[in-house]
């Protein structure tokens, strides 16, 4: 085994315990859609209406919003690895209020500590693994963010129909501190040591990360750090640089398509959405077949976005949810008008769900987070990443709590019709705003996002000349 190889199995191994608590993250987000049912039916022991269950799955969303800020400030003054193990914190909080709760608003308030944790993880998270990653496998170690996050929605799908809504928790509790127990002996990130001119334990760091000789590597991250910090990045730098300013309306946009496209309201309502379907097939099972898709997708995302690059992923991944959400929504509009002349055709919307979670997992599930990892130098990231997830909260728990309520008062075809259309809207966005960022350094990306920034000045002097 080569030394390149070795240091590719050391990262991996690294991010593998960095992504444990995504994973955690996953279970949060999936644990609505084995749960709901329950809580909806006359045998559970917390009653729960409709409306009160849209809450249950949306507020976690909305409080995911309120932790980036103190987040990016702590990882930037502590350390990523610092804040990620807190980060931990609010999710076994979380579990527990969960295993302890007699009352729908102990129920919310279990949700919301989990939401906390979702936002701290969803802020450093991506950070830490662009850092510790070499160029070659940088995008397919932040994909792993998103894979060990669908790990841990399948995991509800699976153990969810068959275990009481407090031994599932008790089960969820088990990673978050299996996650604390595993990363106390990963090593920081050699940018923040390098950020603080702490040039022994970078190089100890790095060490843990790669095999052979790292004088290289090592000097040429401290000139990238020492590049980015000339001028000490703030919140302002965000919209007053002009790199910095279209690096953010590339991720903004790309995030608001991620959501637009119901991704967030297929996961959490899947056994909702399965019920009204009219397939042959147990909901459960039809929920459990989604989640091994999810899965097997995201790991193909991994082994493509460093061969096929993120540009090509991010469009087909639109084209292909934008045609699955107009065929979905047609489906369901022929079937609330006269369910007897699309009987036949009841394997349609779990296969057309099926192919709309291979094509969501391929670009829009895994891409966003490389690129927001990548698009941003060192003394803005933090802050940019804030941002984007704070707004990424937002989007979801609209498209979460509107699902429900758009889907009562005009009909679920109408939600998926509206997907659809932002969908493709989203891919015109794609095609003409994204740029490839497919194995250039940190130091390219930047360049590359300065070349345009002075093609798009030099196109506006012209328009305001002629």
């Amino acid at each position: 085994m080569t030394a390149k190889t070795r240091s590719h199995w050391k990262e991996y191994g690294t991010a593998f315990c960095a992504t444990l608590i995504t994973a955690t993250a996953g279970t949060c987000y999936g644990w609505p859609s084995p749960t709901l049912p329950y809580l909806k039916s006359k045998e559970s022991d917390i009653k729960t209406s409709a409306d009160e269950a849209s809450w249950i799955v949306s507020i976690m969303i909305l409080c995911s919003a309120l932790t980036p800020i103190p987040s990016a400030y702590f990882a930037d003054r502590f350390g990523r690895k610092t804040c990620l193990l807190l980060g931990a914190i609010p999710f076994i909080i979380g579990w527990v209020l969960v295993i302890v709760a007699k009352s729908v608003s102990v129920l919310y308030v279990a949700r919301m500590f989990s939401g906390l944790g979702y936002g701290i993880v969803y802020t450093v998270a991506p950070m830490y693994t662009g850092e510790i990653a070499t160029n070659e496998v940088r995008g397919a170690l932040s994909t792993l963010i998103t894979l060990m996050n669908k790990v841990g929605i399948l995991a509800q799908y699976c153990i969810g129909p068959f275990v009481s809504m407090r031994t599932l928790a008790a089960i969820n509790l088990i990673l978050p501190i299996s996650f604390v127990i595993t990363f106390i002996f990963v090593p920081e990130s050699p940018y923040y040591y390098l950020k603080f001119e702490r040039s022994e334990r970078a190089e100890r760091s790095l060490r843990h990360l790669r095999s052979g000789d790292i004088r290289l590597e090592l000097k040429n991250i401290e000139v990238s750090v020492q590049e980015d910090m000339k001028n000490k990045g703030t919140w302002s730098d965000l919209i007053r640089e002009a790199t910095n300013r279209k690096a953010l309306w590339i991720t903004l946009g790309v995030f608001t398509i991620q959501q637009l496209c119901g991704s967030a309201a297929v996961v959490a309502y899947a056994q909702d959405i399965f019920s009204v379907t009219g397939s042959k097939i147990e909901d459960y099972k039809e929920s459990i077949i989604l989640g091994c898709v999810q899965v097997a997708t995201c790991c193909l995302s991994v082994v493509l976005v460093d061969r096929l690059g993120r540009k090509p992923l991010l469009v087909l991944s639109s084209l292909g949810v934008g045609l699955m959400n107009g065929t979905i929504g047609t489906y369901f509009y022929f079937y609330a008008q006269n369910k007897e002349d699309v009987e036949h055709l009841h394997w349609l919307p779990i296969t057309a769900i099926l192919i709309y979670i291979v094509c969501y997992a391929i670009g829009l599930s895994t891409v966003p987070y490389v690129i927001i990892g990548e698009m941003f130098p060192t003394n803005v990231k933090l802050y940019a990443s804030c941002v984007a997830h704070i707004y990424t909260g937002i989007s979801m728990f609209t498209v979460q709590k509107l699902f429900q309520v758009v889907k009562d008062a005009w009909g679920i075809y109408t939600v998926f019709w509206g997907f659809s259309l932002f969908s493709m809207l989203g891919l015109m966005f794609m095609l003409i705003v994204l740029p490839e960022t497919k194995g250039k350094s940190f130091a390219c990306i930047q360049a590359q996002l300065r070349r345009d920034v002075a093609k798009d000045n030099a196109r506006k002097l012209i328009t305001v000349e002629y």
